[in-house]
């Protein structure tokens, strides 16, 4: 009776504390449906994976007649590694084609999605503050080129930065 791996997709077993049973999940547009099968309730181990699989094909059925909706993009708002205080420019090291390593401000952006482009900004050529507002600049630019001007409003209301975010637009 017990559960070889892969042939039970979309149920896992669960026996912690007090709850011993069977867990069926489904996904379908980002969101979860699940039900536990529970041991006691059903009269056994076995009853209960025996309602789950049913259940699940049941699930599994009813989950294909939903039309898949595409994904939209997602924005990123904050992240708690970001040390500059700007998503998508950070300050790092680059490896020259002659070896050398120097100091630049990095930037990226994602113009569709799957595709990652980025650039960067010598600090030694414009200096620590100039090599920073360069990359902070050309994220703006690309993020409105991308998601259109309306997005440090759409960004600001998300993170409570209106008045940094309007004085830069």
């Amino acid at each position: 009776m017990e559960q070889e791996c892969g042939k039970e997709k979309g149920i896992s077993r669960i026996d912690s504390g007090s709850t011993h049973g069977w867990f069926v999940r489904g996904y379908k547009n980002g969101k979860t449906f699940s039900k536990l099968f529970s041991d006691l309730k059903c009269g056994g181990s076995e009853k209960a994976l025996d309602l789950a699989r049913v259940y699940r094909d049941k699930l599994h059925t009813e989950l294909e007649k939903i039309d898949t909706r595409p994904r939209g993009r997602r924005i990123a708002y904050r992240d708690a590694r970001n040390s500059t205080g700007v998503l998508g420019v950070c300050k790092t090291r680059k490896k020259g084609p002659n070896g050398t390593i120097s100091e630049v401000y990095s930037v990226t952006w994602r113009p569709e999605p799957g595709v990652q482009k980025c650039t960067s900004y010598s600090i030694k050529k414009y200096g620590d503050k100039s090599a920073f507002r360069l990359a902070v600049a050309h994220r703006r630019k690309m993020l409105r080129e991308i998601y259109g001007p309306g997005i440090f409003r759409k960004m600001a209301s998300r993170s409570g930065q209106v008045a940094e975010l309007e004085a830069g637009e």
